[in-house]
C-alpha cells in the first residue's frame, strides 16, 4: 500500500498540526497533541500523537485536506470583498470582534457550536467546543501558543449540524478543505491573522522566563507591534523585546507557512491596520457577509481605518518573502507534486 502523503509532511517537520486529518480519518489512524510524529508502523497502539501507517485503510482523505499538501496562493487578498475596523464592548485582544461575532451566532442559533482554544494562567492551551454564548467569552484574546484546533471536530461532527471554526491560517485552510472534500457541517470559518506561533514550553520557558525575564502567570496579554514582541503584565506594565529575539523560536512549520491573513476563511480578523483597541475585519465569502451581518449590531464599525490595508499587505508580503523559499525547498523533496504556491 502507498503510504499517505501526510507521512512525508510529518517526516520533513512541516506538518502544521492543524488537526484536519485527525477529525476526518475514518480509521482513527491519526491522533495528535501539539505536534505530529509518525508512529512505529509495527505498533498499532494509539499513542498521544502521530500517524500509524499500518492502521490506514488507504482512503487518502488526509492528503486531500492537508494545507501543506494543498499549498498556498500568491495573492491572499484576491478574495477580499471588504475591509474595515470593528470593536465590541467585550474585552479581548483588541476590539473583541471575534468573540462578539461568535457569541452572537450561538445566541441566534445560527451556529450550534464553535471549536477553538482557551488558556490557563500559565499560557497552556486547551481545546474547547463552545455551545454557549457566555462560554465562548473565555476564549477571548490571542494565545500565541499553539494547539491542534481541528482535531476537536471529530465529536461535533457526530453531534451537531452547524459548526463554526475559529483558528489561525493553517486551521482555517484545513477547515475549508474538510468542508469541500469531507464534511459540509462547517458553516462558518473565522480566521485569525497570524505571523507565527510557539509551542507552550518554548513560550513559557525560553521566551517569557529567559528572554523577557518575566513570570508567565503575571502576563495577561501578548502582542506583535512596531517591530517588537510585547508582554503586558498584571501590574499594568508593558515589556518588549525585538522580534528577531523571539522569531527564531517559533514552531518550525510556521517558518514554511505562506498565509498571513487566513485566506481560506469566511471572515478574517486581526489587530493590524486599525487604531489601538480595534480589530481589522476582512470579509471573503458570501457566508462571511451573511454571518457578519447577523452579528453587526454587536459591533462599532470604522469604515476606513488607518493605517489600513496597506499595512496588512506589507506584513503578508514580509511573511511570504521570509517563508516561501523554505516551503518550496521542502516541496522539492516530496514524492508528490500537488503542493506549491499558485
Amino acid at each position: 500500500m502507498v503510504h499517505p502523503k501526510i507521512l512525508e509532511v510529518i517526516d520533513y517537520d512541516v506538518c502544521t498540526a492543524c488537526g484536519a486529518c485527525v477529525s476526518a480519518c475514518p480509521a482513527g489512524a491519526i491522533v495528535m497533541n501539539k505536534r505530529a510524529e509518525v508512529r512505529d508502523p509495527d505498533n498499532l497502539e494509539l499513542y498521544t500523537k502521530g500517524a500509524a501507517p499500518n492502521v490506514c485503510e488507504g482512503c487518502y482523505t488526509c492528503g486531500r485536506i492537508c494545507p501543506v499538501v494543498d499549498g498556498y496562493v500568491e495573492d491572499e487578498f484576491a478574495n477580499v470583498r471588504s475591509f474595515f475596523g470593528a470593536k465590541s464592548d467585550i474585552e479581548g485582544q483588541d476590539g473583541g470582534a471575534t468573540t462578539a461575532i461568535a457569541s452572537k451566532l450561538l445566541e441566534l442559533g445560527e451556529v450550534d457550536c464553535f471549536v477553538g482554544i482557551t488558556r490557563n494562567d500559565n499560557w497552556e492551551t486547551e481545546l474547547e467546543v463552545f455551545t454557549d454564548p457566555e462560554q465562548i467569552k473565555r476564549a477571548k484574546g490571542t494565545k500565541y501558543t499553539y494547539d491542534s484546533v481541528l482535531s476537536a471536530l471529530r465529536e461535533p461532527f457526530e453531534q451537531y449540524d452547524k459548526i463554526g471554526v475559529i483558528g489561525v491560517p493553517c486551521q482555517a485552510h484545513g477547515a475549508r478543505l474538510i468542508s469541500e472534500n469531507v464534511n459540509d457541517k462547517i458553516v462558518v470559518i473565522i480566521g485569525l491573522l497570524c505571523m507565527e506561533s510557539f509551542y507552550h514550553d518554548v513560550m513559557s520557558e525560553k521566551i517569557i522566563k529567559e528572554i523577557m525575564e518575566l513570570n508567565p502567570e503575571d502576563v495577561v496579554k501578548f502582542d506583535f507591534a512596531k517591530g517588537k514582541f510585547w508582554a503586558y503584565t498584571k501590574d499594568g506594565e508593558s515589556h518588549s523585546v525585538k522580534i528577531p529575539q523571539v522569531g527564531p523560536h517559533a514552531r518550525n512549520p510556521c517558518h514554511h507557512c505562506c498565509d498571513y491573513t487566513s485566506v481560506s476563511a469566511d471572515i478574517s480578523i486581526g489587530s493590524v491596520g486599525t487604531p489601538d483597541g480595534w480589530n481589522c475585519v476582512l470579509i471573503r465569502t458570501d457566508e462571511g457577509e451573511k454571518y457578519f451581518k447577523m452579528a453587526e449590531d454587536e459591533l462599532e464599525i470604522m469604515e476606513d481605518p488607518k493605517p489600513g490595508m496597506d499595512l496588512v499587505k506589507k506584513l503578508a508580503t514580509t511573511k511570504h518573502n521570509n517563508n516561501s523559499q523554505h516551503y518550496l525547498e521542502v516541496c522539492e523533496k516530496f514524492s508528490f507534486d500537488e503542493c506549491g504556491i499558485r
